[in-house]
């Protein structure tokens, strides 16, 4: 693991496998490095680029210097980029996404492409429910109660409340009530869940926008952002769910990096 100094002072854990060109695996809500599907991810594509996993703040072994805002999420990747050198290429999944395509408006050059894996951009048709969910989240890590604001994030990606309550249960429960205030982030990132045009204006990067196919909400935010951005593809992997299979997702990831030009 090495350490690298973001614009405001924060430390970001991050490691790199692999060699070629280089992908940054940006995580989503509660994941990190050694929890979620980016490591994993990993060992499938760092046959060919040089994968590059990190810890965003507030988790795993980063600093969380306060207040957070998404300006000083992108500083820490920039500061990253100039770390393992530029131009990168981003993959971000869930919310993720949402952080990679801020990364992409604000650092041009430094980001050469992206791939998306369902960014949840739900739309009008999912907005209330998004306030709803920032309101209910906000009053209760307001209150400290992060236990609960964790059982609030899972329910509302779908988790089962059986499965929920053997999670409580396990030793690892406590690391997620650890990193609870991080939702907030990752809320923020997606405001409403409406596609935030006057960001995607300034993305001009050759960009993969995925869905699993199981979940139609998820499908058709995928194709609206696409068709959205200026050099947007669209591909469905037809029977996956938000928690993808990473030999599944790797070899369509592999596909589009390989047919960019190089540089």
């Amino acid at each position: 693991m090495a350490t690298v100094v973001s614009g405001d002072g924060t430390e970001i854990a991050y490691e790199v496998q692999g060699d070629g060109p280089t992908l940054i695996l940006v995580d989503g809500a509660m994941c990190f490095r050694d929890s979620g599907p980016m490591r994993p991810l990993a060992a499938h594509l760092s046959s060919d680029v040089a994968v590059v996993l990190y810890d965003r703040r507030g988790r795993g072994a980063s600093g969380n210097t306060l207040p957070w805002s998404v300006e000083r999420e992108v500083d820490d990747l920039a500061a990253l980029i100039d770390a393992v050198g530029g131009p990168v290429r981003l993959y971000g999944a869930s919310s993720g996404g949402a952080l990679a395509l801020a990364a992409a408006a604000e650092l041009q050059a430094q980001v050469a492409a992206l791939v998306l894996f369902e960014p949840p951009y739900t739309g009008v048709e999912g907005r209330a429910a998004a306030v709803a969910y920032t309101a209910e989240l906000t009053r209760l890590l307001s209150e400290g109660r992060r236990g609960e604001a964790a059982e609030l994030f899972m329910a509302r990606v779908g988790v089962p409340a059986e499965s929920v309550a053997g999670m409580k249960s396990s030793p690892w429960w406590t690391g997620t009530e650890a990193i609870a205030p991080t939702l907030a982030y990752d809320d923020a990132l997606m405001g409403d869940g409406t596609l935030p045009g006057d960001l995607l204006v300034r993305v001009s990067q050759p960009t993969l926008v995925i869905d699993g196919g199981q979940v139609p909400i998820m499908s058709a935010a995928a194709e609206q952002l696409a068709a959205a951005l200026s050099a947007g593809q669209h591909r469905s992997l037809g029977n996956q769910g938000h928690d993808v299979a990473p030999e599944i997702i790797a070899p369509v990831i592999r596909e589009f990096l390989r047919a960019l030009p190089e540089g």
